[in-house]
């Protein structure tokens, strides 16, 4: 059956632009603004992704942070227990925030169908028996891949060391080696387009049947069987405004991120030259390790408040875009817009 123009990923690319200009626009509300950053500081996905990673990579590429990141680093070594702390640390960290990810997926589902003044509270509460279906899920795909990418980089590094050693090479070796780095390529992009159109929109159906994540995919999985035109075309749009999003968010942010990097450096310089005036010398000792751990997490909270607050649109929009095209096809009593 071919459906109405309304219902078309065109279409429902068009409504999403409306609903984001009505919840961001409408009455302008800070306290609303903010809310919704929130949501999005822990989400990751999505178009401030690109502007984090270009930012980061900025920063770690300074040559007065990269030795004093080696100093840290040097340290760290040579410390076995501070190793392992840092390890159980920055695993219960990651899990932890893939937690929140998982929750506030469903939260920014649920500002989005509420205007943006939903209650924060009210709603963790109600998506959290659901969240936790979608984490598990979110962990073992994450899982997945991270053993696809070990057993390829193990067998591609297999075959790198026989073409080394046999100097002048193997076709079928060189054969072998290019398949394994295209199957790692093509299982990367496997993984994150299901991810992604779990965000977009298994997860408003699970929000919407209340439903866990497996049974919501089967529900999408039958409806992509049936429409599998307008899934691709969907996907195609979705990547495409993904892209668009992240490049204009890294023309905004590059004067305000190398502002923020430059006046750290300044800050870091003067802290160094009043030491020195007091009379002391900065060394690398725990106290030190610990202070300059503090201020480069400062640094990165301040950079993702930064990113969050004005790459929330595209988030908005991107899960709003996921939901009307999905609701056209899933109609609920929970998927209707109060915008």
């Amino acid at each position: 059956m071919r459906l109405p123009a309304g219902f078309s990923a065109a279409g429902a690319l068009t409504a999403a632009y409306g609903d984001t200009l009505a919840i961001l626009l409408r009455g302008f509300n800070p306290r609303r603004w903010l809310q919704l950053s929130l949501v999005c500081l822990f989400l990751g996905g999505g178009a401030p992704s690109a502007a984090f990673n270009w930012s980061w990579g900025t920063l770690l590429h300074d040559i007065r942070f990269r030795i004093a990141l080696d100093h840290f680093r040097r340290h760290i070594s040579a410390h076995l227990g501070l190793v392992l702390a840092a390890s159980v640390l920055g695993l219960a960290l990651a899990l932890a925030l893939l937690y929140f990810r998982s929750v506030l997926r469903f939260i920014l589902v649920d500002s989005i169908l509420k205007g943006g003044d939903g209650m924060l509270a009210a709603a963790f509460s109600d998506v959290r028996p659901l969240a936790h279906s979608y984490f598990l899920w979110l962990l073992g795909c994450l899982a997945a891949g991270a053993a696809l990418l070990a057993v390829g980089v193990m067998v591609g590094m297999r075959y790198l060391r026989s073409l080394v050693a046999a100097r002048n090479g193997s076709l079928g070796l060189s054969i072998a080696l290019v398949l394994v780095f295209a199957s790692l390529i093509v299982g990367t992009l496997v993984v994150g387009v299901v991810i992604t159109l779990t965000d977009d929109l298994a997860v408003p159906i699970m929000y919407a049947e209340r439903l866990t994540v497996f049974p919501a995919w089967r529900k999408l999985a039958e409806t992509l069987r049936a429409e599998p035109g307008a899934f691709a075309v969907y996907i195609l749009i979705r990547f495409g405004v993904s892209m668009l999003i992240g490049v204009v968010l890294l023309l905004l942010l590059f004067p305000l991120l190398l502002s923020l990097f430059s006046g750290s450096l300044v800050v870091a310089v003067l802290i160094v030259l009043v030491t020195r005036a007091a009379g002391f010398v900065w060394v690398w000792n725990p106290v030190t390790v610990l202070l300059a751990s503090a201020g480069l997490a400062l640094l990165t909270v301040v950079q993702l408040v930064l990113l969050s607050v004005i790459g929330m649109p595209g988030q908005v929009f991107l899960q709003d875009y996921g939901m009307r095209f999905i609701a056209a096809r899933f109609p609920s009593p929970r998927l209707e817009w109060r915008v």
